[in-house]
């Protein structure tokens, strides 16, 4: 039987369906409508400012750093531009080694420039841009950016280099900049917030000396730019910009032609120099033999240069003048001897008989003249340097009674110079002795430690800042000490506006008038009759000084010295401390010659042809200058040269940092230019949004590469490298200084200590 079907019933269950289809497709409609709401209406603005986002990019433009230049005008530190060939491993689609290894086919990459990325890479996130290879030429600019799409995530960029045109030459004072690593991008976060804004896409900052110290005067204002992305991210055009305000110039208290002229003094020699100004503690001169190139470092510097630098027995990275300690030698006893008559513990014309020697305890404290020096008062102590009589006046003192006296010319503690990582020094104390050590029998001070005091020998150990700071006080009219500084002005690039370094007073003598000039009387006849005399020997200036010979090693007991016989750096050093001229003091001098011997033979001359250069306007001749190298010169010899009619730029320094031509200092290279706006997509704009122009300035002296003086107009950001690694710590009680970045050193006692606590102590001729 055939089965009818039911229409009817058909056509319910139809119409249902076409309801409940109808029904969500209703709701489907609404749903996409309300949707459409929100988005169009309720976030439309929210979006808006994100599709904004998506289309825009805020680039931070980094600021162009300051100048340093000496108080003459002379540029210290400048920028230069150029390009580099940059990697960002997170954008990498191959690995990283075969992308260098191709980019090797197409730009010279040397081994060392592999060694140099891998190390920055270790130190930076992978998402941050790291050069490969700096300095590129036009051509080999123009071949990568043919070429550019077979590597995605390596870009060429415009970068602007920091240059230190006088290579070594100060150094250790100017100090560099490098790339800022973990650690210190950790301690940029306890910034305040503004701070951390500033320096949003700086690579670079500063790591020593006034670079370090005066950081955030140079680095200048971070300013931004907004531009247009593709797809891809790439910068198709600038929409708006707000821009950096330059670093401003930092001018320093420095002389850098007596700076030179000292440092060539030294020749090959270690040692250690300061020179102040008595009256407002400028810092003329800052040296530190040997010294090192800055501009190694500005762009990363390579394993076998940081080796060479970093294993020396010399010590190049060691800043001498600031952290390396001394013992002071006979330079301490004019000190003892203003404290023995602010105490009352020696009058003037007070003599004793020196026999040639101090018995103590069953231990001969030698002097250096055999025989001894016979009846001696305090000016003929200081002036042939009677070690006898400094012996018997530290017995009487004490200890504790020096320290509280010697304290007052900043010994063993931080002069506050303005520039980070110096050296507190030590002045010993019974006090220092029992914190210094832990067990009972190291903390107890024996009496025959407190002799070899008397002769700046033992325990103490004060740096050449300490030093000329010192004698400085001396040569002071009032006694005052005054703080020392490298940064004479700040100058501000948009205003021209001078923030002038004062004169800052840290202390003042309670010294009677009459006790200073016993002393200031006894330290003219040091240079007219005493142990420098021949140093200064038909000088047109009166001045005074004091002669030091430090011990480095410890002599036993009846053995005598010889220096020609004494491995080099076990000999003696060779200290020196003077001012000029005596009447109206407006210099004066700390300084060590390490290993030398006889401060009279080795130091004393140096200081003479700082002396003639600063008071006179006289440069050594050129046989002078050699004879002093080699400290076979006391009296200048030869024609001495006026120093205004001294070569300028000076032709035995290069400027090793900038390529050498005129026109890379200042802007990129015009052919370079002309090739990245030839070549279509060769760079984004952002590429050279930063680079800028000279304008109109002061006239500034520049290194002898270039053909004529520039202008001071805006200052390039600056590019570095890693900083210098911190080495140990100086060596105790006189020994040479060790690795650079040495902190204060450890209480080491005197070697061969006697039953009496003295230590088996010969006196070195001055």
């Amino acid at each position: 039987m055939t089965e009818l079907r039911n229409v009817e019933a058909d056509l319910s269950r139809f119409r249902g369906r076409v309801l409940v289809a109808s029904v969500a497709v209703l709701v489907l409609f609404l749903l996409l409508v309300s949707r459409l709401v929100v988005l169009q209406v309720v976030r439309h603005e929210e979006l808006d400012e994100q599709a904004e986002a998506n289309r825009t990019a805020i680039v931070p433009i980094v600021p162009n750093r300051g100048l340093i230049l000496d108080r003459n005008g002379i540029v210290l530190a400048t920028n230069y531009s150029a390009y580099t060939l940059e990697i960002t491993p997170s954008r990498l689609t191959r690995p990283l080694d075969t992308v260098i290894d191709e980019l090797g086919h197409v730009i010279d990459i040397q081994s060392r420039d592999r060694r140099r990325f891998k190390k920055l890479l270790e130190e930076s996130k992978s998402i941050d841009s790291l050069p490969i290879r700096t300095k590129l030429t036009d051509e080999e600019v123009a071949r990568f950016t043919v070429q550019r799409f077979r590597f995605p995530g390596v870009d060429i960029k415009a970068r602007l280099f920091r240059n230190y045109p006088w290579g070594e030459l100060a150094s250790h004072a100017i100090g560099y900049i490098g790339r800022v690593n973990q650690a210190e991008k950790k301690q940029m976060e306890d910034w305040a917030e503004d701070e951390q804004a500033n320096y949003r896409g700086t690579e670079y900052i500063g790591k020593l000396g006034v670079e370090q110290s005066f950081e955030k005067q140079l680095h200048g204002i971070t300013g931004v730019e907004q531009v247009e992305t593709s797809a891809g991210g790439r910068a198709v055009r600038k929409l708006a910009s707000s821009p950096a305000t330059p670093g401003n110039t930092v001018k320093l208290s420095l002389d850098i032609k007596l700076q030179k002229l000292v440092e060539d003094l030294y020749g090959d020699r270690r040692g250690a120099m300061v020179a102040i100004d008595p009256k407002t503690g400028e810092i003329l001169a800052f040296v530190s033999k040997p010294t090192f190139d800055p501009n190694l470092f500005v762009d990363g510097i390579d394993q076998e240069n940081w080796q060479i630098l970093n294993e020396s027995i010399d010590k190049p990275l060691l800043n001498r003048a600031l952290r390396g300690t001394y013992p002071p030698g006979s330079t301490f006893k004019p000190f003892m001897a203003l404290a023995a008559l602010e105490t009352g513990k020696r009058r003037p014309e007070q003599a004793i008989s020196d026999p040639g020697f101090f018995w103590f305890g069953g231990h001969q404290f030698r002097d250096d003249k055999p025989g001894g020096h016979g009846s001696v008062d305090m000016y003929k102590s200081i002036v042939q340097s009677c070690d006898t009589y400094y012996y018997i006046l530290a017995n009487d003192m004490g200890v504790d009674l020096m320290h509280d006296q010697l304290s007052h010319f900043g010994f063993g503690e931080i002069t506050g110079i303005d520039i980070q990582g110096e050296s507190k020094g030590l002045l010993p104390s019974t006090a220092w002795k029992r914190r210094a050590y832990r067990r009972p029998e190291q903390q107890k001070w024996y009496a025959g430690e407190t002799i070899s005091l008397g002769i700046g020998q033992g325990y103490n150990n004060f740096t050449m800042l300490q030093l000329a700071t010192a004698v400085a006080t001396v040569a002071n009219p009032v006694g005052a000490r005054m703080k020392p500084h490298l940064v004479r002005e700040i100058v501000d690039t948009v205003t021209r506006k001078t923030e002038v370094t004062p004169p800052q007073q840290q202390g003042q003598l309670a010294a009677r008038q009459e006790n200073l000039a016993v002393i200031r009387k006894a330290l003219v006849g040091v240079n007219i009759e005493g142990t420098s005399a021949a140093a200064f020997r038909g000088a047109q200036y009166t001045s005074g000084g004091k002669t030091g010979t430090a011990q480095v090693v410890g002599i036993a007991q009846g053995a005598k010295y010889s220096h020609a016989n004494t491995e080099e750096r076990h000999r003696d050093h060779a200290l020196y401390i003077a001012y000029a001229p005596a009447e109206d003091p407006k210099v004066a001098i700390g300084m060590i010659v390490e290993n030398a011997g006889f401060g009279a033979a080795n130091a004393a001359p140096i200081a003479r042809r700082a002396f003639d250069y600063y008071l006179l306007g006289v440069y050594p001749s050129e046989e002078d200058m050699a004879a002093v190298k080699l400290g076979k010169a006391t009296t200048p010899i030869g024609v001495p040269r006026s120093a205004a009619e001294f070569a300028w730029p000076p032709t035995n320094v290069t400027a090793a940092g900038a390529p050498v031509t005129p026109a890379s200092a200042a802007v990129l290279p015009a052919a370079a230019v002309q090739i990245g706006q030839t070549i279509a997509a060769a760079f984004s704009p952002v590429a050279h949004a930063n680079i800028g122009t000279p304008t109109a300035g002061t006239t500034l002296w520049v290194p002898r590469w270039r053909e004529a003086p520039v202008t001071a107009g805006a200052r390039p950001a600056a590019a570095g490298a890693r900083p210098a690694a911190a080495g140990a710590r100086p060596a105790a009680a006189g020994a040479r200084p060790a690795a650079a970045g040495a902190s204060a050193p450890k209480p080491v006692a005197p070697a061969r200590v006697a039953a009496t606590g003295a230590p088996p102590l010969r006196k070195p001729a001055r």
